[in-house]
């Protein structure tokens, strides 16, 4: 009887350990609904129904924002919007669709471009500390690993990897803060697959990041009318899911308990 007791007790701090955030205004999950690479589609198809459902997002952006763009995502950033740092020239291993290597990249270069597209969104959005998306999701160049060397620099605060579906976060007491999964899409998605990906995360009361890239263009498509249907289910169920930036999300999750030390078990 009394293993039975001890076991009880054990699971039963298991699962309290696992449920330490509390969200805000007692909602039971979090959505944070990011975009990579700067795309023409995401202000012109997913900016507006953002808007319209009066929801937040992060856009990790590259320098190929421009003399058109820029005032748009300055506006954007100062809707409460939020620009990420997704480095320079998004170096990625050698593939036929990306145009800048990463083979050749140290670690030293690749946190050096962050730094300068650091002070390239400075002039954009006057904001100093940034999250990061890792280019193609790869957290090494030259193959080797940079994550620890990105630690030590300190210039990120929050950094996304990818992921699939079941990239549902409700532990983040083991959480490393510089390899936060994401459900990187391929492109394609149906709206009932992105709605799906949301009620896992409400039924397990933790966080859902998404990872996309074109709306409705551009590449690695999903259709407007699935994003769309994704939006429509997040507006409808906003007394019970939060959707934050990707900076407020972790904030507030690091308000309630402490940061963890990386560690091996973290950063392998």
């Amino acid at each position: 009887m009394k293993k039975l007791i001890i076991i009880f007790l054990l699971s039963n701090l298991c699962v309290q350990a696992q449920q330490q955030v509390k969200w805000p205004e007692h909602k039971k999950a979090a959505i944070v609904l990011t975009y990579d690479d700067a795309l023409p589609s995401q202000l012109n198809n997913a900016v507006p129904e953002l808007k319209r459902a009066g929801l937040k997002a992060t856009f990790f952006l590259t320098s190929d924002i421009d003399s058109l763009s820029i005032p748009r995502w300055r506006k954007l950033a100062a809707a409460g919007f939020e620009l990420g740092n997704h480095t320079v020239f998004h170096p990625c291993a050698g593939i036929d669709d990306n145009p800048v290597p990463s083979e050749p990249y140290s670690a030293y270069r690749i946190i050096r471009e962050i730094e300068v597209m650091d002070r390239f969104l400075f002039a954009v959005d006057g904001k100093t500390k940034r999250t990061f998306a890792y280019p193609c999701a790869e957290t090494f160049v030259g193959g080797k690993d940079y994550v620890d060397s990105l630690r030590k620099y300190t210039l990120v605060k929050y950094a996304r990897v990818g992921g699939d579906s079941s990239a549902v976060i409700t532990d983040f007491r083991k959480l490393d803060t510089l390899r936060v999964p994401s459900y990187g899409l391929d492109g394609g998605e149906s709206g009932k697959q992105l709605v799906a990906f949301v009620k896992s995360v409400e039924e397990k009361g933790g966080l859902g990041v998404i990872m996309f890239h074109g709306i409705g263009g551009d590449y690695i498509t999903v259709s407007r009318e699935a994003h769309r249907e994704l939006i429509r289910y997040l507006r409808q169920h906003n007394k019970t899911i939060w959707v934050p930036t990707f900076r407020q999300v972790l904030d507030e999750a690091y308000r309630q308990i402490k940061r963890p030390k990386a560690s091996p078990s973290l950063t392998k």
